[in-house]
């Protein structure tokens, strides 16, 4: 297993004009490590990350979107995976980190923690699949998953990040979002 942080830490090394949408706890978490304006927060919409990258990407074709979903907001929203494969959208790079919880709700296993969210993708119609549990292969590999033509599915086999309470308000500030308008309308 991998620790998030460490993982936003080398993505972060990677990420330039790509707009990167995210929710709940990896987004607490990106919004410590890449603060910038092009980071898109979905607020009170657990499931729905991918959804919302799905409409950046399909509205801003020119630009590369990479959703950071919860395995927990995924489970909630699995037809996004036939939506995202039925669109085709080539800009869209789909992150789950994959931790067997509901990080932001207290930790609640999931279900079944033995999810196969490749398989699942793979069976929806994304062919660019990718798992990694291993932080050097993540680092060696990333810049060129970056790169290559969507929609990419990649699973982040992580350990549970901190369970304490979050705070979302700065995320979620009109000031954000209109940073974020400015930098799509750039």
């Amino acid at each position: 297993m991998m620790n998030r942080r460490a993982c936003l830490e080398i993505l972060k090394r990677h990420v330039t004009d790509e707009i990167v949408a995210s929710t709940y706890s990896t987004a607490s978490e990106w919004i410590d490590v890449h603060d910038r304006p092009l980071n898109y927060f979905s607020f009170g919409a657990m499931g729905l990350a991918s959804s919302h990258g799905l409409g950046l990407a399909l509205a801003r074709p020119e630009r590369k979107v990479v959703v950071l979903d919860g395995d927990g907001s995924l489970l909630m929203n699995l037809g996004t995976l036939v939506t995202i494969a039925a669109a085709a959208p080539k800009n869209l790079i789909h992150t789950v980190w994959h931790n067997g919880s509901y990080e932001a709700n207290g930790g609640h296993p999931l279900p079944h923690g033995g999810v196969d969210f490749c398989g699942m993708a793979r069976a929806a119609g994304i062919t660019k699949v990718h798992r990694f549990d291993d932080i050097r292969n993540f680092e060696q590999r990333i810049g060129a998953i970056l790169k290559e033509e969507g929609p990419v599915f990649v699973d982040m086999v992580i350990e549970q990040g901190p369970l304490g309470p979050r705070s979302y308000d700065e995320m979620y500030s009109p000031s954000r979002r209109r940073k974020l308008r400015e930098a799509l309308g750039a």
